[in-house]
């Protein structure tokens, strides 16, 4: 007998010392959460990114100015978004209709969540100066939508100045916001946390902890998807899709219907950061029909697009791209996502890290932050999420990019209706 109790107890010991080890390898992975960037630097990259909104802005409306002297029919024009406390925010186009015929039209936007607009922007800038040619808009039209949500842009935030994620919001019917996300009730506790924020809390020091309990329950995927869905039901919560249209959604409509009216086939992409391996370019469409997804293919020959066949992909309701698609349901419309790693969110450790940056973030603008240093931190953070400070990781990311616009832009001029 005692020798049996001896074995229970060293049992019992390895146990503790291991569960002890995992919590203290996590507590310290988590809390200095930190990634390298070993890609090479060009110089000549980094002339793209601006670190403000106005600098991106006035850089935008400079080239388009150029196109618009440079090219026949181009028209640049803005429209106002209302704001409670702030009267200079502008959603930015330049048109540049094709010079031949009308069949194909490639629409690119940026800024849909506002603090991702640092780096559409900038892609922006890099298509401005490299990809419009006579070659190419002899057989496409191009619409450049600059920072659709400028309250989140310049106020490095994700959502709109009433807290909503602009790219669950899209639509053209109101149904959308009677949508009911039955998942999310049963997270909301535990990403929607009340009280002042204070980030060297135990409770956030070990978030982590009451995470993997979720986890383990629901899995991660079963998880992801609740929370990143959009919901309806809760405005002071994470990703929450609004109860009616936001202004600048109402104003588009109209926009948009108007310019690609020539047009018979749409190609829409729309430039996001922050999920997926950090330094990589992500393609994410939303399920589409066989016909479409044939002419994606065809398009990005060469490169994997998540069509929901993974563990880490998820469906989102009301973005932007099928909001495009609906306005033009007549029309032969290519939707996709690029989006732009910068957490490895595709890891567990990542995906948690990623998500308690957001939950403090909304936590502090709900009900404030314990000191300035909370503040700092966390708005820091927020935007590091979105706008690595590495130099080598925007290079990196324009390199990338400057691969798939060469290839698909040629595939998608190539194209038949």
């Amino acid at each position: 007998m005692n020798k049996l109790i001896k074995i229970l107890l060293v049992i019992t010991g390895i146990v503790l010392i291991s569960i002890i080890g995992g919590i203290s390898y996590f507590y310290v992975s988590f809390n200095n959460y930190s990634l390298e960037d070993n890609y090479e630097l060009n110089e000549d990259n980094l002339t793209y990114f601006n670190n403000s909104y106005e600098e991106a802005r006035k850089d935008f409306r400079l080239k388009s100015d150029e196109l618009f002297k440079k090219y026949a029919g181009v028209k640049t024009f803005n429209i106002p978004v209302k704001s409670d406390i702030d009267t200079n925010l502008t959603i930015d186009f330049c048109y540049i209709p094709s010079l031949g015929n009308t069949d194909k039209i490639l629409i690119l936007s940026s800024g849909v969540h506002g603090v991702e607009g640092y780096v559409g922007s900038a892609v922006q800038l890099f298509f401005m100066n490299n990809f419009i040619s006579e070659e190419f808009i002899s057989k496409t039209g191009i619409l450049l939508i600059h920072s659709l949500n400028p309250y989140g842009f310049k106020y490095s935030r994700r959502v709109t100045e009433n807290n909503v994620d602009l790219n669950r919001n899209s639509d053209i019917n109101p149904e959308l916001y009677q949508t009911v996300n039955e998942g999310y009730p049963k997270v909301y506790d535990l990403i929607n946390p009340k009280g002042e924020v204070e980030t060297t809390s135990m409770a956030n020091r070990f978030f982590f902890v009451k995470a993997i309990k979720e986890i383990a329950k629901k899995t991660m995927p079963v998880l992801r998807q609740a929370i990143l869905q959009g919901q309806y039901k809760f405005p002071e919560g994470l990703y929450y899709g609004g109860n009616d249209f936001e202004p600048q959604i109402k104003d588009l409509v109209q926009i948009i219907d108007t310019i690609c009216d020539p047009y018979q086939m749409i190609f829409s992409i729309d430039l996001h950061t922050g999920y997926g391996e950090r330094g990589k370019l992500h393609l994410f469409p939303n399920p589409v029909e066989e016909s479409v997804r044939k002419r994606m293919e065809f398009i990005f020959e060469g490169f994997k697009i998540d069509w929901g066949d993974s563990d880490d992909f998820y469906t989102v309701t009301g973005d932007f791209v099928s909001y495009i698609g609906k306005i033009n349901s007549d029309k032969t419309f290519i939707p996709i996502a690029f989006e732009y790693g910068t957490m490895d969110s595709q890891t567990t450790l990542g995906s948690l890290k990623s998500i308690h940056i957001m939950i403090l973030e909304n936590q502090g603008e709900q009900y404030g932050f314990a000191s300035d240093e909370d503040l700092k931190k966390v708005k820091k953070d927020i935007v590091e999420m979105y706008y690595p400070s590495s130099d080598k990781w925007k290079s990196h990311i324009i390199d990338e990019t400057k691969i798939m616009f060469t290839k698909s832009m040629k595939r998608f001029s190539e194209l038949e209706l």
